[in-house]
């Protein structure tokens, strides 16, 4: 059995990538709210941080929290 190479970096599938980038742009428009509070995001990480959530919910792949 032939041993697999590990790279450095992480892999996120592209359904990842599919709902951060509609997170980024929903914070664009102003429409992006957070949690339990609803208020309204501004900050780019938050945006990232909130797509990679909804994609861990929706099955992607998506590498765990540390």
């Amino acid at each position: 059995m032939a041993e697999r190479k590990k790279s450095g970096h992480r892999r996120y599938g592209k359904a990842a990538s599919t709902k951060v980038k509609a997170a980024m742009h929903e914070r664009k428009r102003g429409a992006l709210r957070s949690g339990r509070s609803g208020r309204k995001v501004t900050s780019r990480k938050q945006a990232v941080a909130i797509g990679l959530s909804q994609a861990r919910k929706a099955g992607a792949k998506v590498p765990k929290k540390k």
